[in-house]
């Protein structure tokens, strides 16, 4: 579905508002062209009419006008068809009488003129509207033409009309099919920007599936043929990839190296202070084994931290769940725990699968240790639609039936070496391994009182 804020709906919007606005801006001009002709071509049919009219009255001589004969249109012919010719004198007097003459369509009906309004010279043309006999629009042509010579030289008007209508309904039905044609290329502009669109976006879809695939551990690379613009960055982005996996090795390495450089010494120290009864070979064996708990500690943290920063690494949460649940009913197969497991369908953790191990087992036989018979590990995935892209992370509890803890010691942080509770064995390391892991995924750890009466321990880690 295009959302408002992408790219491929802002270049559908602005292609759809410059063609909506444009074409009816060219329908709007290509109709009054169309008009435009029409009225030249319907000006050039009754100017037509009008010099036939003249060159026949005309050619029958006298000082009078004769009746045109042959016109060439029947629409003459028929009464109030619209179409109508008149020849009437002017300047008419009782010593000057002049007789009018007009098509039969006009019947006992006369024309208004267009000399009416204001005086015309002879042979000045002049075009105008004028109502009909019924009312109808008329596009007229009105002439003077003078007859005869000398005193007995007389003026007529000379009008032909035609009605409107005619113009108007070719107008209206060119109108009406302009439109029809306009709306389906509309249309198929749109359809075409869209898939335009559509397909001129597809390797940024394509770059998006390569990234996801990476990023949940299908892919290392960003694979497939892409479009020459888009070629450097994708080599960008795989050159990236590549510095990101050597700095990560060469982290590991380094730390690797500080652990061995670091352990001898201290194991050296250790074992000449035990050689030794004095106080000073005590404090330093206390001291030195505090400095390789220390080291020990911070080695681990910095391995963690080198693990999570890698780019594509996932887990399948159902498979380590199982295996330490397998494991874990064979260590205390003398209290035969029941193992309650639950997941989301396709729940992978987007870490190291040690790391998952090393969280779901300490927290896992902390509850078989506590549990009298009942554990119980649910996984859901959880999405964040707030977020563009869509976050996803993984919610793992792990539940059992024991005796729990009261509140105040639920709320009490999480510290490296403390117990809750003595009576059972145990260095006081689970938890906050289990922590410190969660934090360095940018995921969280909290301990709750369960439904089933003992501890719940809440994971939140990143889902793949």
């Amino acid at each position: 579905m295009t959302r408002f804020n992408s790219l491929a709906f802002r270049l559908f919007a602005t292609t759809a508002a410059w063609t909506l606005a444009m074409l009816p801006v060219a329908g709007f001009i290509i109709h009054q062209m169309y008009k435009s002709q029409l009225y030249s071509a319907f000006d050039d049919r009754i100017r037509l009419v009008q010099t036939v009219i003249i060159a026949d009255s005309v050619d029958q001589g006298g000082t009078e006008p004769g009746q045109p004969k042959d016109i060439g249109e029947p629409l003459f012919e028929f009464p109030q068809s619209g179409w109508y010719w008149q020849i009437k004198p002017l300047d008419v007097s009782a010593e000057r009488p002049a007789r009018a003459l007009h098509s039969a369509s006009l019947g006992d009906e006369t024309l208004t003129l267009l000399s009416d309004q204001r005086k015309l010279a002879d042979k000045e043309e002049t075009w105008g509207f004028v109502a009909g006999p019924l009312g109808q629009r008329l596009r007229q042509v009105e002439t003077m033409h003078t007859f005869g010579e000398g005193d007995s030289a007389q003026r007529y008007s000379i009008a032909v009309a035609g009605k409107m209508a005619e113009v108007d309904v070719q107008a209206s039905a060119f109108l009406n099919r302009l439109v029809s044609a306009l709306a389906l290329v509309g249309a198929g502009l749109l359809a075409v920007t869209l898939f335009q669109i559509r397909f001129g976006l597809h390797p940024l879809r394509q770059i998006e599936k390569g990234l996801s695939a990476i990023r949940s551990g299908d892919a290392s690379r960003l694979e497939g043929k892409l479009p020459s613009e888009i070629v450097a960055l994708q080599a960008e982005l795989n050159a990236l990839l590549k510095s990101n996996e050597e700095i990560i090795e060469r982290a590991r390495t380094q730390v690797g190296n500080l652990a061995h450089g670091l352990k001898t010494p201290l194991a050296v120290l250790q074992n000449e202070a035990r050689d030794e009864s004095s106080p000073l070979a005590a404090k330093v064996t206390e001291q030195t084994q505090i400095m390789r708990d220390q080291v020990q500690h911070y080695l681990d943290r910095a391995r963690m931290v080198a693990r999570s920063g890698a780019i594509g690494r996932a887990t399948e949460v159902k498979a380590v769940t199982e295996g330490i649940a397998r494991a874990l009913t064979r260590i205390h197969r003398d209290k035969d725990l029941n193992f309650t497991l639950t997941f989301d369908e396709g729940a992978r953790f987007q870490g190291e699968r040690q790391d998952l191990e090393e969280m779901l087992g300490n927290l896992m036989d902390n509850a078989s240790k506590w549990a009298k018979g009942d554990v119980r590990v649910t996984t859901k995935v959880h999405e964040d639609t707030s977020h563009k892209p869509a976050k996803r992370s993984l919610h793992i509890s792990i539940e059992d039936d024991g005796p729990g803890l009261t509140a105040d010691q639920l709320a009490q942080p999480i510290q490296r070496g403390r117990r809750l509770d003595e009576t059972k064995p145990g260095s006081g390391l689970g938890h906050s391994i289990v922590a410190d892991l969660a934090h360095s995924y940018r995921g969280t750890f909290k301990l709750s009182k369960a439904d089933l009466g003992g501890i719940a321990a809440t994971l939140v880690l990143p889902a793949a």
